[in-house]
């Protein structure tokens, strides 16, 4: 077989486990000349045509929805999630663009001691964004990136993750269509390749999306320049199960919450209180459920789960899995990998798990799900709280207005009732607490993230 040329790095289909394609390998060379690139359309008209860039979110929006079934079909085979997964995150990305394409925005005014001065208050882009995404949503949470920066008058260079490039690219390639040169570009390839972005002197603002231990290190390098950060980082979100809530009721709407792409979603359930009178019952329902499905390839028609996205994150579920067990803990569904080719675990129950085990104190980011159970609430949002993390939560249960009450003293940047994550909207903030990051996205705060305030003052008219 011959050597694969340096500029290039392969992509595997998780559901073989096999090299499908190979990507662009950016060179350090290149990736100057994107940011060099990003600069220059910033300094032009770019960042002072708010109408302009409005009128290019929408047309961008349109490019996306024209060409959803190709993007969806890329994405699926890079990443694994089910064919309908994958347009629905290509739907997401079209609502951000809208969504900040139609976000009214005006300067404030104050008024100024005397009656001689006016004073304006207005934000201003910061210049070239750097932006770093995961595997996990590609296109979704490079759109949580793109819509605010561009419509706030920033350009950017963005590098996904090296395990889904391609549907990336492919977005890359359909906006280059309607946004002007060097607006907006994407870079692939391995490290260092996001080191030497993130570290780019150019580049004002760098915006994260990945691990805990990661974002540590761009805030590190991020400092020596002073740039500005937003890091969306790691969860353990912790689910509470009151003790007059209906295990059968609800235990559907909990088992997606926690294992909807394959439990790959830093905002999933990974974690279960549930109330001793009632942990059982819900194990059995939950385990009903996981049992009852069939990991497959993502492609095929009908397919509910699908592979884990890469083998290293596969590795990891089956080390705190086997932990777990190892420990104490049964399986009431799944625990091990699935015979077969590509990279599939059993959707994953584990009841008389030890509070201390390792998949409980830290974020599995897979099919495999501990419930415990409490005998207080008070211990329950205690242990929900012991954690370096601090993303989303829940609080089910019949009483609503207790379970709101609940609900509000859980350190989490969001807190929902009889649901989860259901605050993920292009129109409400998305930050963490703890170690699960810096800074908000989405809605005008995340706008507002990628600004500058800056203050004017004039001799009032006469």
């Amino acid at each position: 077989m011959p050597d694969q040329p340096k500029n290039t790095f392969d992509v595997i289909n998780p559901a073989t486990g096999e090299v499908f394609a190979t990507a662009p390998a950016c060179s350090p060379e290149q990736l100057d000349a994107a940011v060099h690139a990003a600069q220059r359309a910033f300094a032009g008209s770019w960042s002072r045509d708010e109408e302009a860039r409005r009128a290019a979110l929408r047309a961008a929006a349109d490019a996306l929805l024209a060409q959803k079934d190709r993007l969806a079909a890329v994405l699926t085979a890079e990443q694994g999630k089910p064919l309908a997964e994958a347009a629905s995150e290509v739907d997401g990305s079209v609502r951000w663009l809208h969504y900040y394409a139609d976000l009214e925005t005006e300067p404030e005014y104050r008024p100024a001691p005397g009656a001689d001065r006016r004073v304006e208050v207005t934000r201003r882009p910061l210049g070239v964004v750097a932006a770093i995404t995961p595997w996990n949503y590609p296109l979704l949470l490079a759109m949580w990136k793109i819509a605010p920066a561009l419509r706030a008058g920033n350009t950017m260079v963005l590098k996904p993750s090296p395990f889904t490039p391609l549907a990336t690219l492919a977005m890359g390639e359909v906006l280059q269509g309607v946004l002007p040169t060097g607006v907006f570009t994407v870079v692939t390839g391995p490290d260092p390749l996001g080191n030497l972005l993130t570290g780019h002197p150019l580049a004002r603002k760098v915006s994260f999306t990945g691990s805990t231990a990661t974002g540590k290190k761009v805030a590190a390098a991020a400092a020596d320049d002073l740039k500005r950060i937003t890091l969306e980082l790691g969860g353990n979100d912790p689910a509470i199960i009151l003790p007059d809530a209906d295990p059968e009721a609800i235990a559907e709407q909990l088992f997606w919450s926690a294992f909807r792409n394959n439990g790959q979603i830093c905002v999933a359930v990974k974690r279960v209180y549930a109330h001793e009178s009632i942990q059982p019952r819900l194990v059995d329902a939950l385990a009903q459920i996981a049992t009852s499905l069939r990991p497959d390839d993502g492609s095929k028609p009908g397919v509910r789960l699908g592979a884990i996205s890469n083998e290293p994150q596969l590795r990891r579920v089956e080390e705190l899995v086997g932990d777990a067990i190892a420990r104490g803990a049964k399986a009431a569904a799944g625990g091990s990998r699935i015979d077969r080719p590509g990279y599939f675990f059993s959707p994953t129950i584990l009841t008389d798990v030890p509070a201390d085990a390792r998949i409980v104190g830290e974020e599995q980011f897979g099919p495999a799900l501990p419930v415990l159970p409490y005998r207080n609430v008070d211990d329950a949002v205690a242990m929900a709280n012991d954690s370096e993390y601090g993303l989303t939560s829940s609080v089910w249960g019949t009483d609503v207005e207790r379970a709101t009450t609940v609900a509000r003293r859980l350190d989490a940047g969001q807190a929902a009732v009889n649901a989860h994550a259901v605050g993920l909207r292009p129109d409400l903030p998305f930050s963490g607490a703890k170690w699960s990051g810096l800074g908000v996205e989405n809605g005008p705060w995340g706008l507002h993230e990628l600004t500058q305030l800056s203050v004017v003052t004039a001799p009032s008219a006469t």
